[in-house]
């Protein structure tokens, strides 16, 4: 069974090729546009993946060595994400369908950052993921394939979101994650106290609107060239409150709902600190942590492909009426 996945949830334009569970090609095209904004402009995403998606397409349809013609099923997210960005893909995928006469399969987005360490990885059910983007933190339960639960998520910001923003109060570029992560090299992770609150209404529950007007407080007090040089212990201080309140929430989950193998995964799980610090926790707590390989952290259409022939092996595919939706409360 061969399967073509396509991501356009966002600023990536991603297509991928995947035969009886082995990803044969994955293209990611990242918009280089946002960064002079700060952020993605929804818009101008829509109209790069209208440019994009048939190159990238063919692309990855030619680095599998197969044809059009060999496809058994097009998997495409479905939402949540930038409703123009996801109409382009998922517009694409039912010109296809329709053409080549094959199936069309509905993913989401989150369930793709779910499996994406079962690529390349004997990850096996049921396990807990920790999903961290700039668009969502969430803990999940996963205890067999189309079943799994959502135990923890964020009250307001999303922790790449605070990465993101806190990049800008630095005067940083966006993405803000890679930037603060450059920024923290050689600083004292230790020098400057950021707290995060606890959800009361849940304790597994995260926020992190809190840290950035901290942040912001902080520079504040600092003159332009004061900032020059203290940047690097104020990125790593601000990096390691954002980690450490991710893995102390999992702690708290796995203490909850005991399993043995957790996923880390989503754009904040390429972070090396976060993945030392996950390291450490792994051999303290006898556990195995996966992370997805650095190139499925961030959004790519291998991780829909993967669960686009999960899909397809149960004959759940979808109707050409599909239509995209921006949050996970519509999914």
């Amino acid at each position: 069974m061969i399967i073509l996945g396509i991501e356009t949830s966002c600023d990536e334009t991603s297509a991928s090729v995947l035969k009886d569970g082995i990803i044969l090609s994955n293209v990611v095209n990242t918009q280089l546009v946002h960064s002079k904004y700060g952020g993605v402009v929804p818009s101008l995403a829509s109209k790069n993946h209208e440019k994009l998606i048939n190159h990238i397409v063919n692309k990855a349809i030619t680095d599998s060595n197969i044809k059009l013609s060999d496809l058994s099923g097009i998997a495409v997210t479905q939402g949540p994400g930038l409703i123009g960005s996801l109409m382009v893909g998922l517009n694409y995928a039912k010109g296809l369908s329709i053409g080549l006469n094959i199936p069309i399969i509905g993913v989401s987005h989150l369930e793709g950052h779910l499996f994406s360490g079962q690529i390349d990885s004997n990850l096996k059910f049921p396990y807990m993921c920790l999903l961290v983007s700039g668009g969502h933190t969430q803990i999940w339960k996963l205890s067999s394939f189309n079943n799994y639960e959502i135990i923890s998520t964020t009250v307001d910001d999303a922790a790449g979101e605070a990465f993101d923003k806190g990049a800008r109060i630095l005067g940083l570029r966006y993405p803000g994650g890679p930037e603060i992560e450059k920024a923290s090299k050689n600083g004292n992770n230790n020098k400057y106290s950021f707290t995060i609150p606890n959800v009361k209404s849940n304790p597994l529950n995260f926020s992190f609107s809190g840290i950035k007007t901290a942040l912001l407080y902080l520079t504040n007090k600092f003159t332009k060239d004061e900032l020059s040089i203290e940047l690097s212990n104020i990125a790593a201080s601000y990096q390691e409150c954002i980690i450490d309140c991710l893995l102390t929430k999992l702690l708290k989950a796995l203490d909850k709902y005991p399993v043995d193998n957790i996923l880390i995964a989503g754009g904040v799980s390429a972070n090396k600190r976060f993945r030392l610090k996950a390291n450490k926790i792994e051999k303290n707590r006898k556990i195995k942590i996966y992370f997805p390989d650095f190139k499925y952290c961030t959004d790519n259409a291998a991780m829909i492909a993967m669960v686009g022939y999960k899909k397809m092996l149960l004959n759940d595919v979808s109707k050409l009426s599909i239509l995209p939706f921006s949050s996970i409360e519509h999914a």
